[in-house]
């Protein structure tokens, strides 16, 4: 058994993973670590894990938070987990975690993406770059498999990556006309009270966010630049709607080259025919963000707009799943050499 501690677990985030690995055949909780409601069991401070889970809270200096463990996950905000993960890793674990500090995998690199988000752009422990990979599973499962530690992709990032992997790769856009429309639901601020966040502000309210630059665009144009093989710019507008959880991301790009809706369906699903969390569907698809709400599943509708040339997807993600628990429990799968799918082959309820 894979033994697992979670810290940061009473967020969104860290439920979200003990969620999943008291499902999955080969994992074991053996320390959930937060900052609040320490000493509460966690079916206290979430009741539907009554009988499922009742482990205590510990803080992060209590022995019991000490035992070994094959496998830590950081649910925590950036600059926590890069100033832990020596330590973890000495005593012989694996590192996810689920910010920005292990995304980028040169110090130059985090110090773009920590500028932009208004921090230091020194890392604490530039040592461990390097040995970390970018933890989107569907590009990058041989890093994934050999890596120490593996940063999670941001949720708005899967999303758009996904969605416009193929078309990139197959030079298919023209790499300055890319645009990012993203809509996320309100449980992407996190757990942590906030008064924009309150119902009277957020019932029948939609507004756009972090116009003057979003945290995730570095990870997206890098990723695409890789891709590509060159530069990519991209113009990306985060929204945030009334809904509890789900990302709709509608990504736009001019075409280098005419090609019909068949062509390029076709294309996505031939690049994804590895990638059992990404489904592909035509523009008649009846698609939306409740066909993915629980799951790790990726759903792309591929569209041409053939009277001005350009090509359309509509990517939809649970943010809590596929942009984030979820992603974290397929890495582990990779990163421990067992099947892709273990503990997440589900189709989510409905409606």
């Amino acid at each position: 058994m894979i033994r697992v501690k979670v810290v940061g677990a009473t967020g969104y985030g860290g439920v979200g993973i003990t969620e999943l690995l008291l499902q999955h055949p080969e994992a074991q909780l053996v320390a959930l670590v937060a900052r609040e409601d320490v000493g509460l069991p966690i079916s206290t401070v979430y009741p539907h894990l009554e009988g499922f889970c009742d482990l205590p809270v510990l803080a992060a200096d209590d022995p019991r938070a000490e035992e070994p463990a094959d496998l830590v996950v950081f649910a925590t905000p950036d600059k926590v987990g890069m100033s832990a993960a020596g330590k973890e890793l000495a005593r012989g674990a694996k590192i996810i975690d689920y910010s920005g500090d292990f995304r980028f995998t040169t110090a130059d690199a985090y110090a773009d993406y920590a500028t932009r988000i208004g921090k230091a752009p020194a890392h604490a422990a530039p040592e461990l770059l390097g040995r970390n990979a970018y933890g989107l599973a569907e590009l990058h499962r041989d890093a994934i498999r050999h890596a120490d530690i593996v940063g999670n992709p941001g949720c708005f990032a899967c999303s758009c990556i996904l969605g416009l992997a193929p078309a990139v790769r197959h030079r298919l856009l023209e790499p300055a006309s890319i645009i990012c429309d993203c809509k996320t639901g309100v449980s992407g601020a996190g757990k942590k009270v906030n008064a924009a966040f309150h119902y009277p502000a957020r019932y029948e309210q939609m507004n756009a966010y972090k116009l003057a630059g979003h945290q995730h665009v570095c990870e997206v144009e890098r990723e695409l630049g890789l891709l590509a093989g060159g530069e990519v710019k991209i113009t990306f507008t985060a929204q945030v709607v009334p809904v509890c959880r789900g990302i709709l991301s509608t990504l736009y790009g001019t075409l280098s080259r005419p090609a019909d809706e068949a062509e390029l369906v076709a294309l996505y699903r031939d690049f994804f025919k590895d990638s059992p969390f990404v489904r592909v569907f035509d523009s008649r698809a009846a698609i939306g963000t409740l066909h993915v709400r629980g799951t790790n599943f990726c759903n792309l509708v591929v569209s041409v707009d053939s009277r001005v040339n350009r090509l359309r997807i509509v990517a939809h993600i649970d943010n809590l799943m596929k942009g984030q628990a979820g992603s974290a429990l397929q890495n582990m799968n990779l990163m421990f050499g067992l099947p892709e799918t273990a503990g997440l082959n589900r189709p989510g309820i409905y409606p």
